[in-house]
């Protein structure tokens, strides 16, 4: 679970400490209580985890990046929804409400969620991103591209390299255009499940439906994964491999400030490494500096 998540009844970002303030104050703290006492101590566990699992359920926003985006430093010790709705603000708020009206307490964006001062952090958050998404309750994509009544084959958030894990990482998922209304006018509470959202998503990524609803990360068939990453892009060159650590379920260094080249050799290093799949030395055009075996750019796949 993340370190800090944002509280949608207040627009409020709470560190650990905080979030367990609430739960305290919470109406299921104090049925736990009075329940408590009446089990056995099996059934006290199971008591404990049903309780703190669903009270922090939390919901996790998928979106490319703009201008004005609010950081940590913004949004500490402040409400978001006093805050001008200018930009990524008033993305940011129309995120918490959508998860508040679906009737989620806590709320994750990558943009004021992680202290990207701090390169420790950074470097667990980057570890840690597929395995949150996975286990969020719902994940919110906002595609500020579309109109309302577009599709969405054409949108941008399908060419960016984050995105990627973002989409395959979720079990739950909505999809929500570029002023705020669910796509295609649609009501269901889990996008995933539709059979026309789904055969779109596999026109716009080229990926087998049974992977986009039941995707495990690992190296297995690697060559595909990389396919799929293929046509994406990152606003830092050396995202392009680190934003595939969770589906490859690697865990490397991040090293901002090397070469794309390298980042992403190191990457294939381990996947042979873990694998023995030699697929990944298909590929067509430059050869990288990091090894000759390797490819320049992700897009050679």
């Amino acid at each position: 679970m993340p370190t800090r998540l944002l509280y949608t009844l207040t627009g409020v970002l709470c560190n650990r400490d905080a979030q367990i303030s609430h739960f305290m104050g919470s109406q299921q703290y104090d049925q736990l209580l009075s329940s408590y006492g009446a089990c056995t101590p099996d059934q006290r566990a199971t008591l404990i985890h049903t309780t703190v699992s669903g009270y922090f359920q939390f919901v996790t926003f998928s979106h490319r990046w703009g201008v004005n985006e609010p950081l940590l430093r913004d949004v500490e010790g402040h409400s978001i929804y006093g805050m001008s709705t200018e930009g990524g603000f008033g993305k940011l708020q129309a995120f918490c409400l959508r998860a508040y009206e679906q009737n989620y307490l806590w709320a994750w964006s990558d943009t004021c969620c992680i202290d990207k001062d701090s390169s420790a952090e950074l470097q667990e958050a980057i570890g840690s991103m597929f395995a949150w998404y996975r286990r969020s309750a719902l994940t919110i994509v906002h595609l500020s591209d579309v109109p309302d009544n577009g599709s969405f084959g054409a949108s941008e958030w399908f060419r960016r390299g984050w995105t990627l894990q973002e989409l395959l990482a979720p079990q739950t998922i909505l999809f929500y255009t570029q002023y705020w209304s669910p796509y295609k006018n649609l009501s269901g509470s889990n996008h995933k499940s539709d059979a026309n959202v789904m055969q779109e998503l596999e026109n716009a990524t080229g990926i087998d439906s049974r992977f986009l609803t039941n995707f495990s990360p690992g190296v297995d068939d690697a060559r595909s994964r990389l396919l799929w990453a293929s046509p994406r892009c990152t606003t830092r060159p050396e995202d392009i491999a680190y934003s595939l650590f969770g589906i490859f379920a690697l865990h490397l260094p991040v090293l901002y400030g090397e070469s794309a080249e390298n980042a992403l050799g190191r990457l294939l290093a381990e996947i042979i490494s873990q694998s023995g799949d030699i697929s990944v030395l298909d590929w067509v055009g430059a050869a990288s500096p990091f090894h000759s075996c390797f490819p320049a750019h992700i897009n050679s796949y």
